[in-house]
């Protein structure tokens, strides 16, 4: 039975805190890229083992916290990211002061550890916390405050950190630019921190539960897990890759490009809220409708908002919401068919920005990102389903140690670009998409 309570309340409401930090965290470090490749003078390739650094922690850290989470608990491994990730932060100002960039990759490294933390801990709580029935719903909504994050933080990055950054400066003071925000994310941290610490939590059960069977014998939690790999490895891709793509084939100025890069990311924002409504089982037609609404009236004003108040540009990215929900009632509120709908969609769009030019292709990669929107929590919340409670924790840490595709595909997608153009790198996440369709049409339904 569903939580009605002022528990069940408080869990979403500190839980949906946690996914804007970490989500906040993560886009700022990939979005970042762009920076650090202007500040060392990098390759494309090398530019993008700052993503690799921050993924990779997932491959080598996720199923022994997953583990270790079933000793201490969702309220202390919390607490314990929390803390790791303010001191990835806090290790951002000396290595932006030498400036050096494998100090840069260390303190990504720590910060990542936190996240990971944070993710292990955070997805079983709010899948355990409610029915089954209405988990997707949940997931898509927490994974909507995730993605707010994620649009403010390349708005943030390019108001604050590319305007201070100009061609003139030396090294060290574009490094110096990044100081500031890392160490205000420390501190915000660390008080979210103090403030869990303080607050009881409701309590999920299962954890305690011994397992009847081992996760690894479920066929469609692996290749879940698989399909995780390549979802993030095309998104942190994209999302890596867009500014300087930007740039080259569009020949925009890195804040303008910025910018479209927070519309990018701000898609998945608008396209999980609609995951949310459509995934929750609202009986009223009215109020589903006016909370469409009230999304499509986010997507006009936030797009407008980042491109400073270009309206224009805001009804586009309203327009492109519009056509992301009409899509959306194919799958008709089911985890697996809107997943395989919004996979074809993405891959036929990643395709679209490999071979054509001009504003096509700019509004082709920008929309990538509101139809990833529902993957990662529709994924996952197929990949757990019928599972025990007790072997939640266990199936999320070996989900979350899959997440290193956003280590992996953007060093390709890097080198592909390198080697033969930004347009040709975007052919790979059009084929990590045509995987998470199989997934969601065959892969998912193996038991």
């Amino acid at each position: 039975m569903e939580q009605k309570n002022a528990n069940y309340g408080l869990g979403m409401t500190v839980i949906g805190s946690i996914f804007f930090i970490f989500g906040f965290a993560t886009t700022f470090i990939i979005t970042l890229s762009g920076q650090v490749k202007d500040i060392f003078e990098l390759t494309e390739f090398k530019a993008q083992l700052l993503s690799f650094s921050f993924f990779i922690t997932y491959f080598f850290i996720s199923i022994p916290i997953g583990l270790y989470i079933k000793r201490i608990g969702y309220k202390s491994a919390l607490i314990a990211g929390l803390l790791l990730m303010a001191a990835g932060s806090f290790l951002f100002f000396p290595a932006a002061k030498v400036p050096s960039f494998p100090l840069f990759l260390a303190a990504t490294f720590v910060l990542a550890s936190g996240v990971v933390f944070l993710q292990t801990a955070a997805n079983p709580y709010v899948a355990a916390l409610g029915s089954e029935e209405s988990a997707g719903g949940r997931m898509n909504l927490v994974q909507a405050l995730n993605s707010i994050a994620t649009m403010v933080a390349p708005w943030i990055i390019a108001v604050f950190i590319f305007k201070g950054a100009s061609s003139m400066l030396s090294a060290l003071e574009k490094a110096q630019t990044v100081q500031m925000p890392f160490i205000i994310i420390g501190i915000i941290v660390v008080l979210v921190a103090i403030a869990i610490f303080l607050t009881k939590l409701p309590e999920v059960g299962g954890d305690s539960v011994l397992a009847k069977k081992s996760v690894w014998n479920h066929p469609h939690v692996l290749l879940g897990a698989l399909g995780i790999f390549f979802y993030v490895g095309a998104e942190v891709g994209t999302g890596g890759l867009i500014l300087n793509y930007l740039k080259s084939t569009q020949l925009m100025d890195p804040v303008v490009a910025g910018k479209y890069v927070a519309i990018y990311w701000g898609g998945a924002m608008v396209g999980r809220f609609f995951g949310s409504i459509m995934l929750s089982k609202i009986a009223d037609n009215t109020k589903k409708y006016t909370y469409v609404a009230l999304v499509l009236m986010l997507a006009l004003v936030s797009g407008s908002f980042v491109t400073d108040w270009s309206w224009n540009i805001g009804l586009v990215f309203m327009v492109v919401a519009v056509g992301n929900f009409l899509l959306m009632q194919l799958g008709k509120g089911n985890a697996g068919r809107s997943l395989a709908v919004f996979a074809l969609i993405a891959a036929i769009l990643a395709l679209v920005t490999s071979f054509t030019s001009g504003s096509v292709a700019l509004w082709a990669v920008v929309s990538i990102g509101m139809f990833n929107s529902i993957m990662f929590p529709n994924i996952f919340t197929l990949a757990v389903k019928d599972l025990e409670p007790g072997e939640l924790s266990t199936a999320s840490g070996i989900i979350n140690t899959l997440i290193c595709g956003g280590a992996i595909i953007p060093l390709i997608m890097g080198k592909i670009a390198d080697l033969s153009g930004y347009s040709w790198a975007f052919v790979v996440p059009a084929l990590c998409y045509l995987y998470i369709f199989f997934y969601a049409v065959k892969g998912s339904k193996l038991r």
